[in-house]
């Protein structure tokens, strides 16, 4: 009732997208100022953002982007918008938010989704759902799905011990290093989003 090769291929598709060694520098300098607690209560949080996203357009995809007139491309480049915006504010130091909202805002956008729970991961789900016809394979692609935010969320949560070592300027410097990788991300999923806008045409 297992399909390992289903279940390796996803899986290493989704790592390769959702990127947890990546996804580290982004974290620690999204929520760096915060306590330890709300750290580790944000990483969870982020990754039951995604994997509810990733879940719900497993299960009601196609059906979602049909009644929203929503295509695939166009999510990409809304999703790459987005997390532009993000990317400059780490880049300028534009990150102060107001502080009731601080902790729920950046666990949901940019953490939750898009940026783990982005076009490409949820594409690959969508389509990893549609070509499960045995009831091993979408035990196989479910399991996969779960397995990659278990790795998330102990990337995220175990990450905090970089700060005990790189103090306060290692955190700034980080958070610059991120902005960066963030917009480089962004822009290539804009260019990915436009690309298919014009294949299609």
């Amino acid at each position: 009732m297992f399909d390992l090769a289903v279940f390796g291929s996803l899986f290493l598709t989704l790592f390769v997208i959702m990127d947890p060694p990546g996804i580290t520098p982004i974290f620690l300098a999204l929520t760096a100022g915060r306590p330890g607690k709300v750290q580790k209560r944000m990483a969870f949080q982020a990754v039951c953002v995604a994997c509810g996203v990733i879940t719900v357009f497993g299960l009601l995809g196609h059906q979602i982007l049909d009644y929203l007139h929503v295509s695939v491309p166009a999510l990409m480049i809304a999703g790459g918008l987005l997390l532009l915006l993000i990317a400059l504010d780490l880049l300028t130091g534009k990150t102060d938010e107001p502080k009731q909202t601080k902790d729920v805002n950046v666990a949901l956008v940019p953490l939750g989704m898009p940026l783990l729970a982005g076009p490409g991961a949820i594409v690959s789900v969508i389509l990893a759902v549609q070509k499960a016809d045995s009831v091993a394979t979408q035990v196989s692609v479910w399991g996969a799905i779960l397995a990659i935010h278990v790795v998330l969320w102990l990337v995220m949560r175990y990450s905090l011990l970089i700060i005990r070592i790189i103090k306060d300027g290692g955190v700034v410097l980080v958070t610059r290093l991120a902005g960066m990788m963030l917009s480089a991300i962004a822009v290539q999923q804009i260019i990915n989003g436009v690309t298919q806008v014009i294949k299609g045409a």
